[in-house]
Parts: structure tokens; sequence; C-alpha cells
């Protein structure tokens, strides 16, 4: 091809990209643009309105059906336990009047609701509890069942001639002394008893209920208000069978399909009654259930349409004042170039800090690799992250985390020399590039320097903070050769100095695997920390859901060392546990809260319990029995105002021993609780596994139960099961109304959190009391 030619389609194409910007062209192609992406996110939200009532329908009629099918087997037990009875005195004392004995003794059920009658083997009725009705019942179905062997027979419904009501029979065989057919035992009910759980506004107008019989005859059905039965469908077609019902571990089918019985399409459950010849069928109407998402969509398509009409007049508008825009292009072009420079300053640059970003930073630290070694010199790398920050921003807000950053980059720049290097990674991540001075003794400087400067005492919202950073070390040309590389090495190291403590610094692969000097400064100040009395309790009241009066205490340990400031429990505690300091700590801390506990019964008008944790540690100490046992006689406090918690994971490590451990604090009259149940693994059995006084349901919860199924269904467990096995159930955690309105729905006994009250010291912990 011609050079002329290559250059005549150059300029066309240029033509015609310059055509497509302007006005004429590109403000209705836009709108066009706009209005398409517009629609399909209509047509895609309407899809997924409809998509949501149909699960939502489908998960409904799922839980009905599992709720119905509850209520039914309840009564069909109740109903053939009666017959049992019935027959089983019948046999016993041969004697039609077992009926009124029975009957004196409750042993029946209430004869408003039920008829109960004997018939003797030619189907004469010989006692009812009730007068009226037939006198002979042979030929029925339910009676001739009864000849040939001992079943539950279920009878077809029967209209009643006097009210109109379809009434349902059930019957077991009499048995001579010799074995021999000596009648049967009657048990009549009206059939509308089997729907009377039928609630218009869960199922609607159009719902149903149904008691369908294996032989396709509905004994009893309700759509709306009109009670029915006897029809009849085919029953294989309407209950599904599956390899897997009898184990009860598959999900009940939802069809969406048109019922024969009366030509509504529903959202249908069906589940066989394997104990009974029955079956359960509930249905929602789908045109009910799906009427809020026709709303829903209407309301899509109305808006979308106002914004379509509102996006034409906007791009009409633009249109009308794209030519004025022509005669700014010298202004605009100069903004532009001013736009820029800031875009440019925004691209190497954090916002926040103003620090150097991660992109700017790796070209200078390219460029200084690459000094290095043309003129055969060294250089190091700081990775800098500073220590449960996550923690500061989710009790203070991103506000306040924000703050913090900006003030630990001042630090860091002022801790580090002019020509030194500060930038921020993202997020608490920062780096130092030190291209002068990196022999080892030198670093260690500028390490314990930027320790010391970041720990300093912040002051956010008008209060004393203090924040440390872990650092990791890496070295050019010791430890890497490249940016990846010497970056990797020393985000490591980072890691390491976490694992070891943190506030402390590591050099990567030397001194990674020795204690750091800042961890030894913490571990030496928490030895003394019991002589020099710096430990505190601080109390969080329990209150009862019911009274909302405080019932008890839970105590939590604080430190505040003079020389390192407040320090956090996450901080210590674990150090505490690893050197074993948590065992005199946790001796200090029972008895200083039973002595506290004596002193509460004195200035408060109700008995308070004192709930005190106990960490893997404590609970494994062969001598925590005997221990707990001088303490309670040496402070005076009752025992059963005492209660000590242990977690899951600590019981599961050795159940045996666990077991023995419990027994013998629980012989002292102390009392126990699981605590922080569901925080991870938790399961039920373990309720049942272990006799617990008390179980303390994880803060995490309940503050996930409005958006987690599963959260809110263990929580609804739990208490049920502590209804059941008789323990107390205490939700931690609660901080807002509508958390603990959930619990008092729910019939939780205690609960506590910031809601309630924040943990106090002993005297401003009482005056709330």
């Amino acid at each position: 091809m011609q050079p002329n030619k290559v250059a005549a389609r150059l300029q066309a194409l240029r033509h015609w990209l310059g055509r497509g910007t302007e006005p004429l062209l590109l403000f209705p192609g836009l709108a066009v643009l706009l209005l398409g992406v517009l629609w399909i996110a209509t047509a895609s939200l309407v899809r997924l309105e409809y998509a949501n009532a149909r699960a939502t329908a489908t998960v409904t009629t799922r839980e009905l059906s599992e709720t119905y099918e509850a209520q039914i087997v309840r009564a069909l037990r109740e109903i053939d336990r009666t017959l049992k009875v019935v027959a089983y005195a019948y046999a016993s004392h041969g004697a039609e009047s077992v009926l009124a004995d029975l009957g004196k003794s409750t042993l029946l059920l209430p004869d408003f609701l039920f008829t109960v009658s004997i018939a003797d083997a030619d189907g004469n009725i010989r006692a009812s509890t009730r007068v009226g009705g037939r006198a002979n019942i042979a030929g029925t179905d339910y009676f001739e069942a009864q000849r040939a062997q001992a079943v539950f027979a279920v009878g077809a419904p029967q209209p009643n001639p006097q009210s109109h009501d379809w009434g349902l029979t059930f019957s077991r065989r009499l048995d001579k002394a010799d074995g021999g057919f000596a009648g049967v035992v009657v048990i009549a009910v009206d059939a509308a008893y089997f729907v009377s759980a039928y609630e218009p506004a869960k199922l609607g107008q159009h719902g149903f209920l149904g008691l369908l019989g294996t032989d396709g005859v509905f004994r009893a059905a309700r759509s709306g208000d009109t009670v029915s039965a006897g029809a009849v469908v085919p029953f294989a077609s309407i209950v599904p069978h599956t390899e897997d019902d009898l184990t009860g571990d598959v999900l009940t089918p939802v069809l969406l399909s048109v019922n024969p019985w009366d030509g509504q399409q529903r959202y249908t459950a069906a589940r066989t009654l394997y104990e009974f010849p029955l079956a359960v069928i509930v249905g929602l109407s789908q045109e009910e259930q799906l009427h809020p998402a026709a709303v829903q969509a209407r309301g899509y398509v109305l808006r979308s349409a106002a914004a379509s009409v509102a996006l034409l007049a906007l791009m009409a508008v633009l249109g009308r004042l794209s030519w004025q825009l022509q005669k700014s292009r010298q202004l605009a072009a100069q903004e532009q170039i001013e736009h820029a420079k800031r875009i440019e300053y925004i691209a190497h640059h954090d916002s926040l800090t103003g620090l150097p970003n991660r992109g700017f930073f790796s070209n200078m630290l390219n460029q200084m690799l690459a000094q290095a070694k043309r003129y055969d010199r060294q250089l190091a790398v700081l990775f800098l992250d500073l220590d449960r920050f996550k923690l500061i921003n989710d009790t203070l807000g991103h506000d306040v985390g924000d703050e913090l950053l900006m003030q630990v980059a001042s630090r860091l720049t002022a801790a580090v020399r002019e020509s030194d290097m500060v930038a921020r990674m993202g997020g608490d991540e920062f780096v130092v590039l030190l291209p002068e001075q990196c022999d080892q003794d030198s670093l260690v400087i500028v390490a314990r320097r930027v320790l010391d400067l970041v720990s300093k005492p912040y002051d956010l919202l008008g209060h004393e903070f203090r924040v440390t950073v872990s650092v990791g070390i890496s070295r050019y040309p010791e430890d890497a050769s490249d940016e990846q590389s010497l970056l990797k090495n020393a985000d490591v190291a980072m890691y390491s100095a976490k694992e070891k403590g943190r506030n402390n610094f590591q050099f990567y692969a030397q001194d990674g695997g020795g204690p750091s000097l800042e961890r030894l400064s913490l571990e030496s100040a928490l030895q003394q920390a019991l002589e020099r009395h710096e430990f505190s309790l601080h109390y969080q009241e329990q209150r009862d859901l019911n009274s909302d009066q405080i019932t008890g205490m839970e105590a939590l340990l604080r430190w505040e060392p003079p020389q390192l400031g407040v320090i956090l429990p996450m901080q210590f505690l674990p150090l505490a546990e690893e050197t074993g300091l948590i065992l005199p700590i946790g001796k200090w801390v029972i008895e200083t809260a039973c002595r506290d506990c004596v002193a509460m019964q004195a200035e408060s008008e109700h008995t308070l319990t004192m709930s005190i944790n106990l960490s893997a540690r404590q609970f494994a100490d062969e001598n925590l029995p005997r221990d707990l046992a001088r303490i309670l006689k040496k402070t005076g406090v009752e025992p059963r105002l005492l209660e000590l918690g242990v977690t899951e994971s600590v019981l599961l490590a050795d159940v045996d021993r666990a077991v023995v451990i419990l027994e013998q604090i629980r012989a002292l009259g102390v009392r126990v609780a699981m605590d922080n149940f569901g925080a991870s693994y938790s399961s039920l059995s373990t309720l049942n596994r272990f006799r617990f006084d008390t179980v303390n349901i994880d803060g995490s919860v309940i503050r996930d139960y409005a958006h987690s199924p599963e959260d809110r269904k263990l929580t609804q467990a739990t208490i049920a099961m502590g209804k059941n096995l008789a323990f107390t159930v205490v939700a931690e955690g609660v901080e807002t109304e509508a958390q603990a309105q959930f619990l008092r729905d729910s019939a939780c006994d205690k609960a506590q959190g910031f809601y309630f009250g924040r943990p106090a010291p002993r005297a401003k912990a009482h005056t709330t009391v």
C-alpha cells in the first residue's frame, strides 16, 4: 500500500472520530447508551425481585409445612396414646366402664373436642363420652380394619347430619383375654381441628392446609375460611417419595403447580407422616406470594421512566449549552494542564497522609537499587504495620483511624533522615527506604527510634491512646537483590515481629528466631505488675431481660503500668498465658472479685452473682479446686454467687479431665458457665455432654442475627435447650435495642453489653445497681 493512501485513510479516520465528539452526535448517542444501561438494569432488578419472591415463597412454604407436620404429628400421637390407653385398660379390666374410670383419672382427651367410644365385636356402641351418635358402626372402614390385626386406622371423613361439618374417626382394636376380636375403641373429632392452625397472615386468603390419607382422600382441608374434606386426588402425584425420607435428612420439596383439588396455582409442599397413614400438605398462592414483587417491579419501571425523561431533558440542556464550551477551550486547556499536574501528584502520593504511595516508592526503590549496584552500595527497607489498628477503626470510627494514620505518618517522617524516604503502602502499612548507613547497628538505632516515637501517647477524641508498631527489616545485597524480594523479605520479618509479641523489630532471616527487646520489657513489666498493684478489675452488669433488674456482674481484668500506659487485655493476656503468669494473676482476679462480690451484697438490695472467665492454663492447673476452696473460705463469699466461665475449646481439649474438674468445682457449690458459645465450632451437643449452670452466647452471634439465619437459629436453639436442660442463657455483647428485643422475644434469660452499660470500676459500677 502506497504511503499517500495510508495517510489519506488515517486522515479520514481522524475526521470521523472528530465528528463523533461533536455535540450533535455525541449527546444523542450518549443518551441512547445511558437509556440502554438504565433499562437493562431495571429489567435485572425486576428479575431479581421476582427471583427473591419465589425463593422466599419456597422457604416459607417449607417452614410452614414443617411446623404443620409437627403440630399434626403431636395431635395424632395424643389420639393414638389415648386409643392405646383405653385398649390396655379394657384388656386389663374387661369392662366398658373403663371410659368413666379413665375420665376421672384425666387420661382421656378433652370431651368438648373429642368423643371416645367403645364398640363390641358386632359394632354396637357400648360406652361413649358423649350421648347420641351412631349406635352401631359395623361395616365402617375404621371398624372393619381392626378385624384382621391391630392397626391405627383413620376412617374416611363423614359429614355431621346436624352441623353439616366434617368429622374424622380413629380406631384401635380391642382384644379378648384369649386374643380374639372383642371390638374397637374409637375417637371422633371434627375435621376442622386438624386445619385450625390456618393463619391468614401467613398463608393468605388462598393458601392451603390439608391432611391427606394414603388412599388419596382428604381427611381435612382448608383454604381461606373454607373447610372441606372428602376430595379424592392421586396420592403418588401429590406427595413425592424419596429414598432418604425415613432419615429426615432431606429437605421437604416445594413444587409450583396447579392443585388438582381446586385449580389454584400454589407453591406446594407435601410430606408423608410415616408413623401414620397420612400426609400433610401446605400451599401458598403464587399470585399472593408474587404480588409484592409485582408492586416493586411497577415501582422500578415508573422510576426508570421518570429517570429516562430527566435524562433526555438533561441531554437536551447539555446540547444547548455545548456551543458555549467551544468558546472556553483555551481556558479549559489551561485547566486541564493544572488538573494533569494535580493528577500526577495524586498518582504519586497518598491522599490521606501526603506521603509517597506504593507506585512512587517502587520507582524510587528501583532507582536506588540501580545506583547501589553500580556503585557497590548498601540500602535497607523497613516494613511497618500498626498493631491492632482494626480495633481503633472498629471502636472509635474511621475518622479517628484516619487522624491516627496522619499522626503516625508525621512521626515516621520525623524519625528518619531527610535522605530517607517514608511511604504509605495502604491501610496501616508503611515502608521506609534507607539508602545510607545501612549497617546493623545504625538500623537498630533507626528501628528503636521509630518504635519509641510511634508508641508515644496520641490525643484522639480528647482521650490519650497508645498504639504500637511491628517492624521488619531487609537489606541489599545481604537479603535480596531486587525490589519484590526486598519488600517480601521485609514483610516476612514484620510478621515475625508480630508473632513475637508485636511492638518490636526483626531482621529478615537473622534475628527472627530470638525474642525482641520490647517483648522482654513487656514480660518483665508483667511479672512485677502484681507486686506494684497495677492490675484492677472492671465490672460489666448482667440484666434480667424480663424485669430489667441487674442480677450480676462479670469481672474484667485491666492493666495500666505507669511507664507504658493502658495496655489492652488482648496484648498482655496471651503473653501471660504463654509464660504461665496467668496463674498468679488469675488467683488475684478470683480473690479480688470475691471480695468485691461480698461488698456488693452488702450495698445492694438484690442478690448479685459474680462471673469470672478461666483461661486454658488456669483450667488445666491441678491446684485450681484447692485454690478455689481456699479463696471461698478466705473471702466468705457464698459459693452459689460465684460463676466460672470456660470456653468449649478448652473443654474438648481433654474431655475426661474436663468432666472431673467441672465436678470438683461444682462440688464446692460454685456455678459453671460455658463462655463464648457460638464463637467458633460450638455445637448444641456439647451442652448435653457437660452439665452447665449457664451458657454465655458470644456477642458475634447476637451481632449477626439479623443477617445470618444460622446465627438466629443457633441463638433460638440454645435458648430452647436452656429451657429444657434448666440452665440460664446469657447473651453477651448486646449493643442495640433491636438485639435486646430479639432476645426478649426469644425468651432469653439475661443479657450484657454496651447497650446496658460499659465495664467500670466497682465504685462506678455499683452506682447503677
